[in-house]
């Protein structure tokens, strides 16, 4: 063969192998995007995101939503829960290392801060933009809650004020449903109320188990004040205090309200025993996160009752 076809024939035969080559390197790119999303994820804290967006889910129901309205809502809520859990992990990453919390994946270098960053904003005006579109109510009470959760993130964690955030932010909450709809509305008294007072809540147990670790890091919130005692008390009363208000604010009748009251109650105690046998954990947190969604399919059974 001429050297033109020696030179045409190599390239042919070297086509394979650079093909091959870019194959292999998109694969190796789409694995490290995918660790980098599970990292993410991760590091969003998605138990509580999922439950919030559930929340999201039964309050919109409640509220008689339209199905695409619901959609949206659910969306908006969950990417400002991604914002809220991914943005903490960042702020707290060097904390979290200097006591040894290698189940962040922030802590286990799996994804970078600088990453982690872009995600908790990008998260943000995912959430803005799609509450945009349910209407400036719903765009300015979302935007409120998910400034008063940075504000805790940032700082108030380490101030007697810590329970603020989760005040202001849970008692809105329900609003997010009322505003997201056609004839947009603040959701009713009682809502907030129940609301605000399973913010408590959530935030005393969830804070517990870290007690030790916040000390040691100089974070000083308003449980670290009162103690774990104290704060289980308070966390309790919170639970008992929401029951109390959809029980006499939901609206209906029969037996069903009472079910409910008494399920929310059994959670309550379950707190209590909980933290005496086994000391403060995760499960007095979870319990709490149980019994907002006890609350909230009561609603949703009371159709109409969060305006």
């Amino acid at each position: 063969p001429t050297p033109a076809r020696r030179g045409a024939a190599g390239r042919e035969a070297a086509a394979p192998a650079r093909a091959s080559h870019a194959g292999r390197g998109r694969r190796r790119e789409s694995v490290e995007a995918m660790r980098t999303v599970r990292a993410l994820w991760g590091a969003s804290h998605p138990g509580p995101s999922v439950v919030v967006t559930a929340l999201a889910l039964a309050l919109g129901l409640a509220a008689g939503l339209e199905p695409w309205r619901l959609a949206v809502l659910v969306a908006s809520v969950l990417f400002g829960q991604l914002s809220i859990g991914i943005s903490n992990d960042a702020i707290d990453r060097e904390r979290d290392r200097a006591v040894g919390r290698t189940d962040k994946p922030l802590v286990r270098g799996e994804v970078s801060n600088r990453s982690a960053w872009i995600a908790a904003s990008g998260s943000v005006v995912i959430a803005l933009a799609l509450s945009a579109v349910l209407g400036w109510g719903m765009l300015l009470a979302h935007a409120v809650t998910i400034v008063s959760a940075w504000s805790y993130n940032l700082g108030l964690k380490s101030s007697p004020l810590s329970v603020v955030p989760f005040l202001v932010s849970f008692g809105l909450f329900p609003s997010l449903a009322t505003l997201s709809s056609s004839a947009p509305t603040l959701a009713a008294p009682f809502a907030a109320v129940a609301g605000a007072a399973l913010g408590a809540a959530v935030h005393l147990t969830n804070v517990l188990p870290d007690l030790d670790d916040d000390r040691d890091t100089g974070v000083r919130g308003l449980p670290h004040r009162l103690g774990a005692p104290i704060s289980v008390v308070v966390a309790v009363a919170g639970i008992v205090v929401a029951a109390i208000a959809v029980l006499i604010g939901g609206r209906s009748d029969g037996v069903l309200p009472w079910l409910f009251f008494g399920a929310v109650l059994a959670l309550a105690i379950a707190v209590v025993v909980r933290m005496r046998l086994r000391g403060p954990d995760r499960t007095g947190f979870r319990l709490v996160m149980a019994a907002a969604l006890v609350l909230a399919a009561q609603l949703v059974v009371a159709a109409g009752s969060l305006r």
